[in-house]
């Protein structure tokens, strides 16, 4: 890296914008923003995302000066024809390419200013964060088989836990008369409950637990399912209505007594604003990868704190780059919950990069980084043995994608693509 006292922040530009992508629990496609005074930035588009969702707004970006984050961010924007969030607008995966851009961006800035993330947010107001673990349903869905696996993630020091529990189970296991088409009949829920209980009982009430992927079951029947499962002080419960659904998740919330929590898969304060506003969930859940970038998503949990009070829990499934992106962001908020860890089981996802802090988790917290940018840098031997398409190279020029067609909504794409 070059030494911050050659930097010249007014004349600096971007020079290109290559990626990579990262074969693991789910596709990490990766992106650096290079410019003309050597100092670069990493970003990551949402897991499972495409890089081209970054790619496209290359010609938009060059000999732009990366400091201007804002500004950038706003062309972006315009650029896609889109303001809502939604499965067809610019919510979930898309999203994920304005919003690598920007984590990109910031990056750059603190190492050009030697500052970390968190102070261009305004500061911190912890040092450290609390983490919650991401717990895939067991292979077999018994009681017993979720309580092993839940207990399992209590010994690693994960002191806040999700698990996945939805009706889905219910086939797997092969409950008799459990389903009448999709809807769970008594007997069903009752099964679900027995394995929230079997939970309950290996890893004691001093756990805060929540549950996700429950649905996407009817309003009645998400009431239903709530109340079965009241008796056990959930966190949360995830997911139960489409973010679209608005009304319905805002009948949930009002109806059962467990906090109903929401948006992983939306883009931009404009796409929280309805939710907040109608206070449709208890707390909300953005992904920055998808939100927009780390200052988006400061701003919409400003906006949920001081709207209707709500509170911020941050959901992440990425690489390293995206969730110390998340942890600059979590130490800047006022009302934060705790951040997702999706990646436990992945014995050498902490060393794709280097600058994490070791170790990572200390009594289910990780400590906010001091370093300058984002505060860690890629660990090039480690990420080579996971390149999901290593015929493609290391961080390659991306010159196809450099031209800017100025009518197209989502910018130039070459004819290959």
């Amino acid at each position: 890296m070059v030494k911050r006292e050659s930097f010249n922040p007014s004349t600096l530009k971007i020079k290109d914008l290559r990626t990579i992508v990262v074969g693991a629990n789910f596709e990490y496609p990766i992106i650096k923003i290079e410019t003309n005074q050597g100092v670069y930035g990493l970003g990551e588009v949402r897991d499972g995302g495409n890089r081209e969702y970054a790619l496209q707004f290359k010609g938009l970006l060059l000999d732009q000066n990366p400091m201007n984050v804002e500004s950038l961010f706003r062309k972006m924007k315009d650029r896609t024809g889109q303001r809502k969030h939604g499965f067809s607008g610019w919510g979930g995966r898309e999203s994920g390419g304005i919003s690598s851009i920007e984590i990109a961006l910031l990056d750059i800035v603190g190492k050009v200013y030697g500052i970390p993330v968190y102070q261009l947010l305004g500061g911190k107001y912890r040092d450290r964060i609390r983490i919650y673990a991401d717990t895939p349903a067991p292979r077999e869905p018994t009681p017993q088989g979720y309580a092993e696996r839940v207990l399992a993630r209590k010994k690693k020091g994960i002191g806040f836990i999700k698990f996945d529990l939805g009706t889905y189970v219910l086939q797997q296991a092969k409950v008799a008369d459990s389903l009448t088409g999709n809807r769970p009949t008594d007997k069903g829920i009752e099964y679900m409950a027995s394995c929230v209980e079997a939970i309950r009982e290996a890893v004691g009430w001093e756990i805060p637990l929540a549950i996700d992927h429950l649905g996407m079951l009817g309003v009645k029947d998400c009431i239903r399912v709530g109340d079965a499962l009241e008796r056990f002080n959930l966190a949360w419960l995830e997911d139960l209505r489409p973010e679209y659904d608005v009304d319905g998740m805002r009948e949930i919330t009002r109806v059962i007594k467990t906090p109903t929590l929401i948006g992983e898969g939306l883009f931009s304060l404009d796409g929280f604003r309805e939710i907040i506003d109608k206070r449709a969930v208890d707390l909300i859940q953005p992904d920055l990868t998808t939100a927009g970038g780390i200052m988006e998503t400061k701003r919409i949990a400003d906006y949920a704190e001081e709207k209707s009070s709500m509170s911020t829990v941050l959901h992440s499934a990425g690489s390293p780059i995206s969730f110390m992106a998340d942890i600059h962001a979590a130490a800047a908020m006022h009302r934060f919950v705790a951040l997702e860890h999706h990646a436990l089981d992945i014995h050498w996802w902490n060393d794709l990069v280097t600058g994490m802090p070791q170790p990572l988790l200390e009594n289910g917290h990780v400590k906010v980084p001091e370093k300058p940018g984002l505060g860690i840098d890629l660990n090039e031997k480690v990420i080579r043995q996971h390149l999901r398409y290593p015929e493609l190279g290391y961080f390659e020029p991306t010159p196809e994608w450099s031209k800017s067609n100025t009518n197209g909504a989502l910018g130039y794409r070459p004819q290959s693509w």
